[in-house]
């Protein structure tokens, strides 16, 4: 690991316009992607920015009927707490379903939804990586690319995002707010926060420099059967090679977003209209112009099969 400085930020602003001086900055919580990197200097940060005395880690409801998430709540905190459960219960399942407790006790609301891909080519620096080195060219491109995106991918890059709760949030229509260096907010829908990596994969959010992510907040709830299916190469500490969120109601309507098919939380609009008419409509909404690789191919056919057994289970 590389040397670097320290500080402890005493106000979002504070954080951000220090984040900003300095280019080479990085803000960390509980560390449970960043510090991996850094071990593995993948990232370099030369400073780091300490936010864990920002007071962000409380869970408010908002004047519209939904939830203020803090973004230095903890996620086993987030996956608990009763108005989550009851209201917002595929947040809850895919918070359980996406890492050990241990973990959970100290990733954050923030962290994870800012989370690197896990792609093997990133993490093997002796690999060509545009993500970790712009340029450099796409070592899953022709490799071993089982586990990649079979959608919204590029010339550049085929990774895929590995968060599970993100993948809920798209499909709760969050928000996301941030505070500028200046101190001014911003909020950001979370079908917007998220980039597919075209030319430029290294550059994964539409935050701004120095931008910290404070909140994020969740609609009044819109009921119906919430349901979190991850399937993955083992039972636990593994990730997503299809997951599906899907919140069902009792006329057949509803929404659903898949996790481990692209560069970011997947979600079309037009496929929730296709709910009624069953998995197969879906999924053919969901992953119209797919292009998946020889070796990910399996995963058109799996997205349909979890699709359709996460409505049979949300149907009862």
């Amino acid at each position: 690991m590389k040397s670097f400085s320290y500080e402890r930020a005493r106000t979002p602003a504070e954080a951000a316009a220090s984040a900003l001086r300095r280019p080479d900055a990085k803000f960390i919580a509980g560390g449970t992607n960043l510090l991996d990197l850094m071990k593995l200097e993948i990232e370099t940060p030369a400073h780091l920015v300490d936010v864990n005395g920002l007071a962000l880690d409380k869970i408010e409801a908002t004047p519209e009927g939904g939830l203020r998430i803090g973004a230095l709540l903890r996620n086993t905190d987030l996956a608990a707490d009763a108005r989550v459960r009851r209201d917002y219960a595929v947040l809850s399942r895919a918070l359980l379903a996406g890492a050990s407790g241990q973990l959970r006790n100290k990733a954050t609301t923030a962290g994870n939804l800012l989370q690197r891909t896990r792609c093997p080519y990133f993490y093997d620096t002796n690999q060509p990586c545009n993500k970790r080195r712009p340029g450099s060219g796409c070592g899953a491109i022709g490799g071993f690319s089982r586990q990649h995106a079979v959608i919204g991918a590029s010339e550049a890059c085929i990774a895929t995002h590995p968060s599970d709760m993100a993948v809920a949030m798209r499909a709760l229509d969050a928000t996301v707010e941030a505070v500028r260096p200046d101190g001014t907010q911003r909020t950001i829908p979370i079908a917007d926060f998220h980039r597919l990596p075209g030319d430029t994969p290294h550059i994964e959010t539409t935050l701004q420099p120095g931008e910290l992510i404070t909140a994020v907040t969740l609609p009044k709830p819109v009921g119906g059967a919430h349901v979190y299916r991850k399937v993955r190469d083992r039972a636990s500490y593994a990730f997503a090679l299809v997951s599906v969120a899907a919140i069902v109601q009792r006329d057949g309507t509803g929404r659903v977003a898949l996790g481990g098919v692209a560069h970011k939380p997947w979600r079309v609009e037009a496929a929730d209209a296709e709910l009624p008419r069953g998995a197969r409509a879906v999924a053919a909404q969901l992953l119209a112009n797919a292009r998946p690789t020889k070796d990910n191919a399996f995963k058109l056919a799996l997205a349909e099969r979890t699709i359709g057994a996460a409505l049979s289970e949300a149907k009862g």
